[in-house]
């Protein structure tokens, strides 16, 4: 126990791994190549670590959702999902902000899923919901609620991730801050927080259902005796899933809990605890239905539909929906759920915003640029440089010579980045002005983390 405490000790002094997660809708139809070796995080199909950490800030292609930040010991959300789900399910991401859990459980889920992107804190919301629009996924709703908000839609998860804030002991060596912020007091607050956390959305769980909770500290108050509270209050059972022991994971300090112990001196990642409980069959009540009762909104729907199907490229699969002076695309098969969702929920974003009117000019949105629906034939492609693609993001004016007048969609190594209207003599930048890049230094060269116009080889394993 001695040597073990030494090379914990010692490993929270070196340096965090840097790890990066490939957006497998964006690089399945845009793949490039590794400019250096990389290795895989081994419990992720599309996690690789990075021997340095290069200016991600001023690398276009991470502001268009081609790949995401992520420490490599959350990515291990990605494996649980994958094994408990091989069908349509609907899922809520609790504590979701800034969203690399919920881009990996978007990218691991079934087609027909719909997940639930859920963040309190409303500036942190905001971030999540750029976070997932960059993604490109569509079948997702951001919302701005407190966990017993959710208790309006009871038996309604099929999945729930609580990610729970915590004390943050697991990232002592990534944040020196959680060092001074750290105390007995605060663990005893965030103990007693995340306990109510869990029962006040546990109704909402469907019986039968699981719900994944995970947090970045080692102490056993916030992780085995919280959950073992809660699955005696709830007559709740554990759910392993299937490891190799070559990866490092520890075990659970309580043999009475299944649980999965991020080490960074055994793993190459930071400090993580994940368990996963299932709800009792027979722990029913009646369900509250999803039911689309607002006629108001309802009749928003937009019955003329042929000038928006342009720019999807699967338009019979999404419904168009007004509101305000903005068109939304809302999936066909969630529609009746999302919209109920809508009434109850304090929504920041749900499926993809087509664009919006300003007076009579209908102008396409920067989440229709970024989604993997959009159809790029509709628009004019426009490819720029490092230089004018940095630009664009600062949300600076540029000049496209020789390109025709109108709306055309930036596109950086063959990757979309964006809409600029096209008057001739400039352009207007119609960059989200919010998610512009702030920073005034300018690097000599684009980071190099992907070769263009080459193949990325070894993502599938």
């Amino acid at each position: 126990m001695e040597d073990e405490t030494e090379s914990f000790l010692t490993a929270l002094t070196g340096d965090a791994p840097i790890s990066i997660r490939l957006n497998p809708v964006k690089t399945e139809r845009n793949p490039m190549a590794f400019a250096e070796p990389v290795q895989r995080v081994p419990w992720s199909r599309w996690g690789f670590y990075l021997e340095e950490r290069p200016a991600f800030t001023f690398d276009p292609l991470f502001h268009s959702g081609y790949y995401y930040v992520q420490e490599a010991s959350s990515m291990f959300i990605e494996h649980i999902v994958r094994q408990l789900f091989t069908h349509p399910v609907t899922c809520l991401d609790l504590c979701a902000a800034p969203g690399g859990k919920s881009l990996s459980i978007l990218s691991s889920l079934s087609e027909g899923s719909l997940l639930v992107s859920n963040e309190v804190v409303r500036q942190r919301a905001n971030v999540l919901s750029e976070t997932i629009a960059k993604s490109g996924y569509s079948n997702v709703m951001v919302t701005n609620n407190a966990p017993n908000e959710f208790n309006s839609f009871p038996q309604l998860f099929d999945f729930i991730l609580v990610d729970a804030p915590c004390s943050g002991e697991g990232m002592f060596r990534k944040d020196k801050e959680a060092i001074s912020e750290w105390s007995v007091n605060s663990v005893r607050l965030c103990a007693a927080r995340q306990k109510d956390i869990l029962n006040d959305v546990w109704p909402a769980l469907k019986p039968g259902g699981v719900l994944v909770y995970s947090t970045c500290t080692y102490n056993v108050a916030e992780n085995e005796e919280n959950v073992l509270k809660t699955a005696g209050k709830w007559n709740a059972e554990f759910v392993q899933v299937d490891i190799d022991q070559g990866w490092g994971i520890s075990s659970s300090f309580d043999n009475r809990v299944p649980g999965y112990r991020f080490f960074p001196h055994k793993t190459r990642g930071e400090g993580l605890f994940v368990t996963i409980l299932k709800k009792s069959e027979e722990q029913g009540f009646k369900k509250v239905l999803a039911t689309v009762k607002n006629k108001k909104k309802t009749s928003l729907l937009l019955k003329e539909r042929s000038y928006y199907s342009n720019f999807l490229v699967t338009p019979d699969s999404f419904c168009f929906l007004e509101s305000g002076h903005s068109v939304h695309a809302l999936p066909a098969e969630q529609l009746e759920l999302l919209i109920s969702l809508n009434e109850r929920l304090n929504v920041v974003s749900m499926g993809i915003e087509i664009g919006e009117y300003k007076g009579k000019d209908f102008i396409p949105s920067h989440i229709l640029a970024m989604n993997r629906k959009l159809n790029a034939r509709v628009f004019p492609r426009y490819s720029v440089n490092y230089e004018k693609a940095i630009a664009y993001l600062r949300r600076e004016s540029i000049v496209c010579p020789d390109a025709p007048k109108g709306f055309l969609l930036l596109t950086y190594n063959d990757e979309p980045i964006g809409f600029v209207k096209n008057l001739g003599s400039r352009a207007n930048n119609l960059y989200p002005h919010e998610w512009r890049i702030r920073s005034g230094h300018f690097p000599d060269n684009s980071p190099e983390i992907f070769h263009p116009n080459t193949y990325i080889k070894t993502v599938h394993p």
